[in-house]
């Protein structure tokens, strides 16, 4: 027996902008798994979730987010193997991920390691909405319109791949920039396109950001 596991996107923090779709899937889930860091902090997948479901329906799965490449590769077992056991009982588990479950999320390391556990196990993901996407609705900012192309990068990738994407699209968004905010911002203007840049954190949460980078 084995059950299903569902990946559901909770949006970038702001509750509301958690979809109708992935809160009923939250709340007929048998098991409601979140990640949590190092540190063991509430996470923004978790503090959405604590807004519609009792703390004690909540599990906790410890997602290293140091450097070590083995402590991570150890916890992604742990939890893939805390996951599996719930699913051999033929329990809908559901695990709430910030943004979408396909994009940069955690629950792609999960469900991998699940799948190589179980082969079988059904996998879905529920989408949720994207910090860029909310980013462009606070700030007023149009995406795209007509042909126009978006790059969507972390900086993690290097300063490289920020300054090919752009010289080479409209749109370019780039996650994981803040702890270097000024190697964002000299390739920018590097490239010629510092004039409309906007900048954003810890969106629809306490502490939010949203400037004009330019």
């Amino acid at each position: 027996m084995s059950g299903r596991l569902i990946g559901v996107g909770v949006g970038p923090g702001d509750p509301e902008l958690l979809t109708v779709k992935g809160l009923r899937v939250l709340r007929e889930a048998d098991e409601v798994f979140v990640p949590v860091g190092d540190t063991g902090e509430t996470g923004r997948a978790e503090a959405t979730v604590r807004e519609y479901l009792e703390p004690w329906r909540l599990r906790r799965l410890l997602f290293a987010l140091s450097g070590d490449e083995r402590a991570r590769a150890r916890n992604w077992e742990n939890a893939a193997t805390e996951v599996s056991e719930a699913l051999r009982e033929d329990k809908t588990c559901a695990f709430a991920t910030i943004g979408d479950p396909n994009v940069y999320s955690t629950f792609t390391y999960l469900a991998r390691t699940v799948k190589e556990y179980m082969p079988g196990v059904e996998i879905l993901t529920v989408p949720g909405i994207t910090a860029m996407q909310d980013l462009a609705s606070r700030s007023g900012t149009v995406l795209l319109e007509g042909d126009e192309r978006l790059a969507l990068l972390p900086f993690t990738a290097g300063e490289d791949g920020l300054r090919e994407a752009l010289l080479g699209f409209e749109t370019v968004v780039c996650y994981k920039g803040g702890n270097r905010m000024a190697d964002v911002l000299r390739v920018a203007q590097e490239t010629g396109r510092l004039g409309g840049a906007v900048y954003g954190s810890r969106l629809g949460i306490e502490g939010e950001e949203v400037l004009d980078a330019s």
